[in-house]
């Protein structure tokens, strides 16, 4: 990690209000999948196109992520049978700013994600989060259970056209009751725009042979955590993660 910081802290940086212009709230998305070794000259040839985020001069963030779902597990099998106009529900702190909020995001059958969002005042889901969960979803907030923790570190690029965002995402953890896994050396990357432009990250992607392919952290933590559930669908992609975690 200490020479990706190196790397970062020669970039030029853009603040969190800075950032308020390139929200993408509405958007479209590109993922990729990469070991760690190849990060550092990606990121050496993202310097001349895209600001770093700074955050009370960190240039990464902590993130703890906790997922909810029905006891059946319908959005994650929703998901599996590649159901589209769905739904994640998630309560994510953003650990060095203190703040959480509850968030509804939902892909529609354009392949537009949206997402939505309130911020809590503490860790419980209240009254007002309840409403919030069955204004912007099908669901009633009482079937709801807390399914997977998800944790990571996220570099947070954005172009100096302001146009798109690039989430880096690192030490990638999946925890479900006593169960924990690790994943030190994946990279997930994500492009985010208001609509497909071009991207000088995805010139890099193609030029370091890196595909494209979608990846849910929160089903792969499912189908990597829980037994009971269907995971045929999502076997080639966990199987990449796991050979790119031991390359």
């Amino acid at each position: 990690m200490s020479q990706i910081i190196t790397i970062l802290n020669t970039f030029d940086t853009i603040t969190l209000g800075e950032m308020d212009k390139v929200k993408l709230m509405d958007r479209m998305d590109s993922k990729y999948m990469f070991a760690m070794q190849t990060l550092p000259a990606i990121l050496e040839n993202c310097r001349a196109h895209y600001f770093v985020t700074d955050i009370s001069g960190n240039k990464y963030s902590s993130y703890e992520t906790l997922y909810y779902d029905t006891n059946d597990y319908r959005l994650y099998t929703q998901h599996h049978a590649g159901k589209l106009n769905r739904y994640k529900i998630r309560k994510r702190t953003y650990v060095e700013s203190a703040l959480t909020f509850l968030e509804v995001k939902f892909k529609d059958n354009k392949g537009r994600t949206t997402k939505d969002r309130i911020k809590l005042k503490g860790n419980d889901i209240d009254a007002n989060a309840i409403a919030f969960i069955e204004k912007e979803t099908p669901l009633k907030a009482k079937d709801l259970k807390p399914s997977v923790q998800i944790n990571y570190t996220r570099i947070t690029l954005v172009s100096k056209a302001l146009t798109e965002r690039i989430t880096i995402d690192l030490n990638l953890t999946i925890g479900k009751n006593d169960l924990k896994r690790t994943f030190t050396n994946v990279v997930i990357a994500e492009v985010k725009q208001n609509k497909t432009n071009h991207s000088e990250f995805t010139h890099l992607m193609r030029e370091h042979r890196i595909k494209q392919g979608a990846m849910s952290k929160y089903c792969f933590g499912i189908s990597n955590l829980v037994e009971e559930v269907k995971k045929n669908n999502f076997k080639e992609k966990n199987t990449r993660i796991l050979k790119l975690n031991h390359l």
